[in-house]
């Protein structure tokens, strides 16, 4: 059976160690100056500043590429406190030019279920397993407030270099190697995550 074409970003699913996802989060901030429509599953970066409190640091949607990543959004809000729009209860996205509080998956050993994008039906190989790679930052829905971003089949990396790290293939009897196949993945360049140099000495 052919795997179904439906991305939905990048969506938290357990633990490194592999406990289950516990549902933490922290709250962000995405300013009215930021001119890009975001959405649940958006993997995003620091943007270097905070809201007038200095409490919520601000974020905006990551690009292919980008190394300061820092979690994936599951949530939005008017106020840091309350995760809705009370004058829009049926919110399920961040307009553009609009600024909102969000929550985002922040830690970086959370793993991660995302779509491969199949761009040319050329898809990821079980050989894979292990390599790195991009996003690709699609269009996301703004009926389900889904995020269109999903695993770069065209870029797996054979070095380190890669913002996700491709662990397996999801084990679920609707999945299997192939077109759109879902991964789970590590957040692999995570701007909370060490890097640590070994020296001889």
């Amino acid at each position: 059976m052919a795997n179904t074409d439906r991305p939905a970003g990048l969506k938290p699913v357990k633990n490194l160690g592999g406990s289950p996802w516990n549902g933490k989060a922290n709250v962000y901030y995405i300013p009215s100056t930021d001119d890009t429509a975001t959405f649940i599953g958006d993997m995003v970066v620091l943007a270097g500043s905070a809201d007038d409190t200095g409490m919520y640091p601000s974020v905006t949607q990551a690009a292919a590429g980008d190394t300061d990543n820092v979690g994936v959004i599951i949530g939005f809000g008017k106020d840091p406190s309350l995760m809705a729009d009370p004058d829009n209860l049926s919110m399920k996205y961040r307009l553009a030019d609009v600024a909102m509080y969000c929550l985002v998956v922040d830690d970086p050993f959370v793993i991660f279920e995302v779509q491969e994008d199949s761009d040319g039906d050329a898809y990821i190989a079980a050989a894979s397993v292990g390599l790195a790679a991009n996003v690709v930052v699609g269009s996301g829905s703004t009926t389900t407030g889904k995020s269109g971003m999903e695993l770069d089949s065209s870029d797996v990396s054979t070095n380190t270099a890669g913002q996700l790290r491709i662990l397996r293939a999801v084990n679920r009897p609707d999945n299997a190697l192939g077109i759109h196949c879902k991964w789970e993945v590590l957040i692999a360049e995570h701007v909370y995550r060490e890097q640590v140099t070994v020296v001889d000495v």
